[in-house]
């Protein structure tokens, strides 16, 4: 399978893509993830976060996930209760579990700290036989405040 070429999607907001475990990757899939969220109509800020977890996400994946001649996997879903976006990165490396770390640890390690304070929600579980899925979720707007705030901007202009 081509990694670059984007796979046809099973459902309506969702997206799933295998990317290689390299920094272009990792680019890649922050580009991808954009693209994706931009074309379900997500609202901008909530694309913008998306955005910054799933850099943080697949960086973890090439750097601390990476096992030779395995690629990550980044997927996306629109959940329908809790209303949320779901951000999954699946790398090989099951036996290296995430830990948050403290924020006086240093210079790395901080990318976990992003994600905890840009996510509602965020988690790891294995994935078997041998990875592991790092997993952040962002609570949509209700439907209501979306098109009220879409209606303010319209009658703006």
């Amino acid at each position: 399978m081509n990694p670059t070429s984007p796979q046809l999607n099973a459902r309506p907001g969702s997206f799933t893509q295998l990317l290689s475990s390299t920094r272009r990757g990792a680019r890649l899939a922050r580009l991808l993830a954009v693209t994706e969220l931009r074309s379900w109509d997500v609202p901008p800020s909530l694309t913008e976060r998306a955005e910054q977890i799933v850099a943080e996400l697949a960086a973890n994946a090439v750097f601390h996930g990476r096992v030779q001649g395995r690629d990550f996997r980044l997927g996306l879903a629109l959940a329908p209760t809790p209303r949320a976006l779901r951000i999954e990165v699946t790398d090989a490396r099951g036996d290296r579990m995430p830990v948050l770390p403290q924020p006086a640890d240093g210079e790395t390690g901080r990318g976990l700290l992003l994600v905890s304070a840009l996510a509602d929600r965020w988690g790891v579980a294995p994935y078997p036989p041998s990875g592991k899925t790092l997993w952040a979720e962002t609570d949509l707007p209700p439907l209501n405040s979306r098109h009220e705030s879409g209606q303010a901007a319209g009658q703006r202009l």
